[in-house]
């Protein structure tokens, strides 16, 4: 059974100071980069996702003017900027694979995006024989949970490491974590 390290979304836009920064951000990056360092050989792949937006469009209503937080958004993570790249404290080097997700669309999970090579996450995880993912990184009440719940439709096995997420807000987070434990993930 092969095993894959999931990073969501740790990018410029989404740490501290980003236009959707969360607060701990920056504290994910640096403690994603320390786990890494030491575990990347539990894992047959480490790929990371980001949010990769069109700069000439609303990316399918993703992006208004007057944001409602919950379906619509401020611009955010346009591609080719410094906000849609990963944050600096987050050390690339042991990433196997690179995805990215809404481009033109309002994607959250990892598993609406592709990689440099054209192929969707769960292909490339099926390429990769992979049955169990760890899920880390931001916003723990979207794009997290999005992953988490895609990677169980997939039929993966799935652990979150709570250590290693950081949430738009305290009580969404609680509930996302709820909602990931009811539908089979294990939270670590």
């Amino acid at each position: 059974m092969a095993k894959a390290l999931l990073i969501v979304d740790i990018q410029n836009d989404f740490t501290e100071g980003g236009a959707l920064g969360v607060d701990g951000g920056d504290r994910v990056a640096e403690e994603v980069t320390r786990f890494v360092d030491t575990h990347a050989d539990d894992y047959d792949a480490v790929i990371a996702s980001r949010d990769w937006h069109d700069a000439d469009s609303d990316n399918g209503g993703h992006f208004s003017q007057n944001p409602d937080f919950i379906d619509s958004w401020p611009v955010h993570c346009v591609a080719d900027t410094e906000g849609a790249e990963y944050d600096p404290l987050l050390t690339t080097d042991a990433i196997t694979h690179h995805v990215r997700k809404g481009q033109g669309t309002p994607d959250y999970s990892a598993f609406q995006g592709m990689t440099d090579a054209g192929e969707h996450l769960g292909d490339l995880l099926a390429e990769l024989t992979i049955t169990e993912v760890d899920v880390v990184g931001i916003a723990t009440d979207h794009c997290v949970c999005a992953t988490v719940l895609d990677a169980l439709k997939n039929g993966l096995s799935v652990r979150v490491l709570q250590d290693l997420i950081a949430g738009v807000g305290k009580d969404s987070s609680t509930l996302a974590l709820a909602e990931m434990d009811a539908a089979g993930a294990t939270i670590a």
